[in-house]
C-alpha cells in the first residue's frame, strides 16, 4: 500500500534507509552528510513523502521524496529496503509520484543518481529516464524525463 509519510513512524525507517541505501554510494565528504541528516527533517517538510507499507498501519519499507518546481518533478531521494526489493515498490512509487506531478502541469521530471549507483540507473532507464549529462562536481549522472500531457 502506498500512503504518505507519518514523519513520527516512518522517518526512522527513511533515515535508516538513507544511511543504508543511499549514503554509501555518496562522495559527500562525512561532514556534509551528517548536515545533510541534521537538516532532513526540514528537507522532508519540503516536499512530498510517499511510503510503500505492507498494509495501512504497517512500518513503511519503502520510500520516496519529491518535489514540484513549476513545471518539473525533481525526484529528490527513493530507496527501498533489500528485503522488499523485486516487489515492484520502487516502480509504484515512482508512478503515483509522477500521476501526483502531472496532475499539478509538470511536464517533465529529473532525477540525480550517483556515479556509483548502476541498480539505479538502470532502474530509472527502464522506466523511461534517460541520462543528460554527467556532473563531476557531485559525481551524479542526470537523468530526465518527459511526462504526459494531463488535461
Amino acid at each position: 500500500m502506498i500512503r504518505y509519510r507519518r514523519p513520527r513512524q516512518d522517518d526512522p525507517v527513511i533515515i535508516e534507509l538513507i544511511e543504508k541505501e543511499l549514503v554509501p554510494y555518496s562522495h559527500l565528504p562525512p561532514e556534509e552528510i551528517a548536515a545533510i541528516f541534521k537538516d532532513l527533517p526540514k528537507r522532508l517538510a519540503r516536499g512530498i513523502t510517499l511510503v510503500a507499507s505492507p498494509y495501512y498501519e504497517a512500518d513503511s519499507v519503502a520510500f520516496i521524496h519529491f518535489m514540484i518546481h513549476g513545471e518539473l518533478l525533481y525526484i529528490d531521494m527513493m530507496a527501498v529496503a533489500p528485503a522488499h526489493r523485486r516487489q515492484r515498490l520502487g516502480k509504484t512509487l515512482m508512478s503515483h509520484a509522477e500521476q501526483y506531478a502531472g496532475s499539478r502541469g509538470c511536464r517533465r521530471a529529473k532525477v540525480m543518481v550517483d556515479q556509483g549507483n548502476s541498480r539505479a540507473h538502470s532502474f530509472y532507464r527502464k522506466l523511461g529516464y534517460k541520462t543528460i549529462r554527467y556532473i563531476d562536481q557531485s559525481e551524479c549522472y542526470e537523468l530526465e524525463k518527459m511526462l504526459p500531457v494531463r488535461v
